[in-house]
């Protein structure tokens, strides 16, 4: 049996965002930016594009930019409002379980002479709200919080963060790339925002950012102006067009598909837990739909993975984006994890072909997997 639990790392093309892509990979190949009937018919896909992401979150067409990746635009949001802001002061606050590409670029804007605030988190994963107001000054220029933790799926409470930032005049900027179709958005107290269309059934390579109206940023590439000259490059028509209709999707299937996948992570976190030494990361409920996390005592979450893996079932230990490195996941030390404990995690994350017959079957090959990797490893006994 085949069972891809590995969703948060990304998902499958959803069939009819492929047959809606299609026809402008040849037939309507068009440079959105000639003024011919080829680029004109390009020029429509992309604001009907535009459109129809701005629609999702309650936003306007000219408040969404289409970029390559949610990388490139978390990179554009941090580094385009730092420099814009300059002015004003140098001062960032993020949290400590950023995904890489907003730790990244904070700790590049510390060496170009920015000071970064990195809030902790508590035991699931949340930020304190009374710390984030007092670490809030009058330089203060940006404040970025995923609404959503790509490794142990905790919700943060963005709105009231929101409010926070709204009021004592700092932007506030979201990491929406996990949270986006899969839980409601509201963009009422957020003034900037990261998707990737990946991440919800869309193509690879294709991403898009929502920054609110009369928002001063700087441009991370520089050309010919496309993208209100936000973003210089020849638009991706075919994957524009491929995240839209994903989008359109979502609008149809994310209530119905939250509450199956809800029922399906309950039943998969309740068996799991049933193992000796098994622990779950994140909060029980204030979670992703999707999303599942745990930590296994006395094994190594690589070796775990290739063994599920032999089974056919697809998992990881954490963010695919740092799965080469031997690190523990800085998201579990944050949390208040033990390197050792970090070491076995692992992380389970569900999508819309999930059926519970492979959840049934994870369950039952979970446990006889961990069972089997206790009796080779070395750590057992050496804990404290």
């Amino acid at each position: 049996m085949k069972v891809y639990l590995d969703y948060a790392a990304t998902t499958p093309l959803d069939p009819k965002v492929l047959e809606a892509m299609k026809p402008y990979f040849n037939k309507k190949f068009g440079n959105s930016m000639s003024l011919h009937s080829w680029g004109l018919e390009a020029k429509q896909a992309l604001e009907e594009s535009r459109e129809t992401v701005a629609k999702f979150i309650n936003a306007n067409p000219e408040e969404i930019i289409f970029t390559g990746s949610a990388t490139e635009s978390i990179n554009s949001v941090i580094k385009g409002i730092a420099f814009a802001n300059k002015d004003k002061g140098k001062h960032i606050i993020t949290s400590s379980i950023e995904h890489h590409a907003v730790l990244e670029s904070c700790k590049w804007l510390e060496n170009q002479g920015f000071e970064v605030t990195y809030l902790p988190v508590d035991k699931y994963g949340f930020v304190d709200l009374e710390k984030l107001k007092a670490a809030i000054r009058a330089d203060t220029i940006l404040v970025s919080i995923m609404h959503a933790n790509n490794e142990i799926g905790t919700i943060e409470p963005i709105e009231e963060i929101g409010k926070i930032c709204k009021e004592k005049g700092t932007l506030f900027h979201t990491d929406a790339v996990q949270s986006f179709g899969k839980i409601p958005i509201d963009i009422k107290n957020i003034d900037l925002l990261s998707l990737s269309a990946h991440k919800f059934y869309g193509p690879k390579g294709v991403g898009a950012t929502f920054i609110r109206r009369k928002v001063k940023i700087d441009p991370l590439l520089h050309g010919g102006g496309h993208e209100f000259g936000l973003r210089s490059s020849t638009e991706n028509i075919a994957g524009i067009v491929g995240l839209a209709e994903a989008v359109k999707l979502r609008s149809k299937e994310m209530k119905a598909e939250a509450k199956k996948l809800t029922k399906l992570r309950d039943y998969l976190i309740k068996n799991v837990l049933k193992t000796e030494n098994s622990h779950l990361n994140g909060h029980p409920i204030k979670r992703l739909p999707n999303n599942a996390n745990f930590w296994f005592a006395f094994i190594e979450g690589e070796a775990l993975i290739v063994q599920l893996d032999s089974y056919g079932i697809a998992a990881s230990t954490g963010s695919a984006c740092s799965s080469s490195t031997l690190e523990p996941s800085h998201v579990l030390k944050a949390i208040g994890l033990k390197h050792e404990e970090a070491h076995g995690s692992l992380r389970i994350s569900l999508g819309k072909y999930t059926t519970k017959a492979e959840i049934a079957y994870t369950i039952k090959v979970l446990p006889k997997v961990v069972e089997n990797l206790r009796k080779l490893s070395p750590f057992k006994g050496k804990w404290k």
